[in-house]
């Protein structure tokens, strides 16, 4: 939610940032109230500490900063992106949500020189770590960047969604499958965090591990319109990405999905669903070193 820390999708084509923001807007529209559990979670550990302070790290649209400034109504929150325009684009929706006293925007890259940031009470970083080159010194910088008993909400992806049935009614079945394997394969080597189990990381930059939590998400017809539009724009994000890679029967295939005036198109399937898995941890910088 990088370029290096602001992807938080794993498109093989490297989306323009205005294709990015509304992919992020659309994952947080669809999956708000699993967003929402993560921070109500998040919210039981901080007990009757009072949350003030809050660091977003690869913020992107702000899916994570306003969640958590609606669970903390005394808190103020610091976004961090590499991208400037999903920064505006994050600036332009707390004046919307009337938040904009509350919100102040950073534009670093967090592979770079962090800023300076301490006395946090909650880090959030959601489908971030992973797109940094050297994750573990990132954890460390957030483990200075946090008072001592503050919070740390890691949440990864195992990947991007899922959305089709394996028979689509044309083409060969499991195209969807086929394409998650090919860009899979295609990202080994430029996403080698991709899937981490984040634990140990942790525990070596000092936090203690409160809790670990996989979420599975299973949306399922009827779906709202955001879900057609999520999944064009998911899918028309893996489709760049494809090209000499799966064979031109299935790239037509995949063509007429993201369409946006077909029969075929996702606009207009009534078997479309919203399948991913996530994972979220909880840690802690401990109150006493030690």
């Amino acid at each position: 939610m990088a370029h290096q820390s602001h992807r938080h999708h794993h498109s093989a084509s490297e989306p323009g940032e205005p294709h990015m923001a509304a992919l992020l807007d659309l994952d947080a529209e669809v999956l708000h109230a699993h967003l929402s559990e993560a921070a109500a979670w998040l919210a039981d550990l901080t007990g009757d500490v009072p949350v003030r302070r809050i660091l977003d790290l690869g913020c992107g649209t702000g899916a994570g900063t306003f969640t958590l400034l609606r669970r903390f109504e005394e808190a103020e929150a610091l976004a961090v992106d590499a991208s400037p325009q999903l920064l505006h684009h994050l600036r332009d929706r707390a004046r919307d949500l009337g938040v904009a006293d509350r919100v102040r925007t950073v534009e670093a890259d967090l592979d770079a020189a962090w800023p300076a940031i301490d006395g946090m009470d909650v880090v959030w970083a959601s489908a971030s770590l992973h797109h940094l080159a050297d994750p573990d010194r990132a954890l460390r910088e957030v483990f200075t960047a946090l008072r001592p008993g503050g919070l740390l909400a890691v949440a990864e992806l195992d990947g991007l969604p899922r959305f089709l049935p394996d028979d689509l009614g044309i083409g060969r079945p499991g195209l969807e499958a086929r394409c998650r394997a090919t860009l899979t394969h295609r990202q080994a080597g430029t996403l080698p965090h991709l899937g981490a189990d984040w634990g140990p990381h942790l525990s070596r930059a000092g936090f203690a591990i409160e809790a670990e939590r996989p979420v599975t998400i299973a949306l399922e017809p009827p779906l709202p319109r955001s879900a057609g539009r999520y999944a064009q724009t998911v899918l028309s994000s893996m489709r760049a990405g494809l090209d000499g890679l799966l064979s031109t029967d299935d790239l037509s295939v995949l063509d007429l999905l993201i369409d946006d005036d077909g029969p075929e198109s996702v606009l207009r399937r009534g078997d479309l669903t919203v399948r991913t898995e996530r994972t979220v941890w909880l840690a802690r910088r401990p109150a006493v070193a030690g």
